[in-house]
């Protein structure tokens, strides 16, 4: 067979990837947010949007056992597109407080729910499906494009679509409309994608299904991945590290769109749909994006030793930056903008450590199903705290809500001052 050169499916296939994860956990905040729903039912719900991110390691394994993973990619891109065309003609023209009691929010949350777990489904299948298709020189000088080409779907997906959605809002002043054409729109293009991957994604000689495991040996392993993870040394200090280290802007991320979207009068910014867009979903992932490579230049030369107490600084001072805006409620769009970029920043470059800790914990027997449950953590650092935290800061107001992010800030100190790691990891060998 004539060999598919790698730009014509990596840059894609990790397009791909991002586009439905931030539709369901980025994209349903702002929707909502505009339809009128309330903070503490606005974080509740699409909180629990995370799970299947949390959970796939219990059928990860299971991927790599039936069928392809060429034929799980396709087939959950299918799923997808199918789901998300059903999204836009399914929306709850109910706004207001009353909007989480109708039957059709709950309809579109189930395909909002749909599209989560076949997401995280192609997530396991895809990098999977990178790691056989190329050979271990190619993946090497694919990996930034891969990274990049997912930051540009983060782009899309929380700047790009936001914007429209915003700006056909402005022009029609129907919400409902602007978010039918603004998911129709996604859709297609997704579909797109999809066709394009059906025909064009190669097919490596390894990529196929294992007939020789029996189902006894599978499930057995299966338990042995568990069983060797928390019998490793410091686990329990991991988990807190995993499950505490980003529990401050797991609380401020939740929060920072309605927080820009909501008026003066409630303690927000009062900014349009189509400035948050701009804002946080263009300027801040440019900043994060920025703030990773530096962390990761910076770790490679420090290693993860000395790199966790920068991080962790990082991670939490430019929180303070949400206190100054709560606080004096500014106007202009290049002080709000500027904080945003900082704190995004901030977290990029701080969430390298995070990172590297979770490759360092993973190293051992069963590394790559030890990294895949270490992600499970990592997802659930997210869902729990964002679950409530629309009803913290319905109870505190958004200037002591963000005071209070302040105080989880020395939850990051206390983990990160606990975690013990060999100084010598991480750094590059000169």
């Amino acid at each position: 067979m004539k060999k598919i050169t790698p730009w014509r499916w990596v840059p894609t296939l990790y397009f791909a990837e991002g586009i439905p994860y931030f539709i369901v956990n980025n994209i349903s905040v702002v929707m909502f947010k505009n339809m009128g729903m309330p903070n503490g039912a606005l974080a509740l719900y699409t909180s629990l949007l995370y799970l299947p991110w949390v959970i796939k390691p219990l059928w990860s394994p299971f991927v790599d056992i039936i069928r392809s993973k060429r034929w799980w990619i396709v087939t959950m891109q299918i799923l997808m597109s199918a789901a998300m065309l059903m999204l836009p003609f399914l929306l709850p023209r109910t706004t207001g407080e009353m909007i989480s009691q109708t039957p059709l929010f709950f309809v579109t949350l189930a395909l909002f729910w749909v599209t989560a777990f076949a997401s995280a489904t192609h997530d396991i299948a895809a990098d999977g499906f990178y790691m056989l298709g190329l050979d271990s020189g190619t993946q090497a000088e694919f990996v930034g494009i891969r990274s990049t080409f997912y930051r540009l779907s983060s782009i899309f997906g929380q700047g790009v679509l936001v914007a429209l959605a915003g700006f056909i809002d402005t022009k029609t002043g129907d919400v409902h409309l602007a978010w039918k054409i603004t998911l129709l729109a996604s859709a297609l293009m997704f579909a797109g994608i999809t066709i394009y991957h059906t025909w064009l994604l190669p097919r490596p000689a390894s990529d196929k299904n294992s007939s020789a495991t029996t189902a006894r040996e599978i499930f057995m392993d299966f338990g042995r991945t568990f069983v060797t993870f928390f019998q490793k040394k410091y686990v329990l200090t991991a988990l807190l590290f995993m499950l505490l280290y980003r529990l401050p802007e797991a609380f401020l991320v939740k929060m920072m769109n309605p927080f820009l979207l909501d008026s003066q009068a409630d303690g927000g910014l009062g900014l349009s749909t189509e400035a948050v867009g701009i804002i946080y979903g263009t300027i801040g992932v440019a900043a994060l994006t920025v703030g990773g490579i530096l962390g990761g230049i910076a770790a490679s030369r420090w290693g993860l030793k000395r790199s966790l107490w920068p991080m962790a600084l990082a991670l939490t001072l430019p929180c303070l930056s949400f206190v100054f805006l709560a606080a004096f409620q500014p106007r202009s769009l290049w002080i709000i903008s500027s904080c945003v970029a900082l704190d995004q920043f901030g977290y990029g470059f701080g969430f390298t450590a995070y990172m590297l800790y979770l490759i360092y914990f993973s190293e051992g027997e069963f590394k790559t199903a030890h990294y895949s449950l270490c992600t499970a953590f990592m997802a659930l650092s997210m869902m729990l705290p964002g679950m409530v935290a629309g009803y913290v800061q319905q109870a505190l107001g958004y200037t002591m809500f963000f005071g209070f992010v302040m105080v989880c800030c020395l939850v990051t100190v206390l983990v990160t001052f606990m975690l013990k790691v060999d100084p010598e990891y991480g750094k590059k060998n000169k």
